[in-house]
């Protein structure tokens, strides 16, 4: 019988290209923090993977090395300028504090996503194994 792995992992995979790019902007956030004029972004988590799993694999997937990688850009224009309660005198919308903790909890979720993933991997190859 044969096993496809995209049903096995579930929206997981998705989940963590999301996690990364959702962390590759609050570290861009924080980076820009003392820059004038800079506007945060942030992208909607829920939302995105909701849409994501409606397409019901309608990416694009490259079934050659000198094809153009789809699955770098994938989130990109979902990203969306974060609302702001008050911004700065230079303009600058970064509140440092929500940042931080944004970054931290994104981090504990990626790591949840991951050690769910590396079980059921593992789970995977005892099956296989016969074990």
């Amino acid at each position: 019988m044969p096993v496809n792995i995209d049903k096995v992992l579930g929206v997981h995979d998705d989940a963590l290209l999301l996690f990364e790019r959702r962390n590759q902007l609050l570290a861009e956030n924080l980076a820009n923090a003392d820059t004038p004029g800079y506007k945060a972004r942030d992208i909607d988590f829920d939302q995105i993977l909701q849409s994501t799993q409606s397409q019901n694999g309608a990416m694009l997937k490259t079934t050659h090395q000198g094809h153009i990688n789809t699955q770098q850009d994938k989130f990109s224009g979902d990203i969306q300028f974060r609302d702001v309660e008050q911004s700065s005198a230079d303009g600058n919308t970064v509140d440092t504090q929500k940042e931080k903790a944004a970054f931290a909890e994104n981090a504990v979720r990626y790591q949840t996503t991951l050690m769910f993933l590396t079980r059921k991997i593992s789970g995977l190859k005892t099956a296989f194994r016969g074990e």
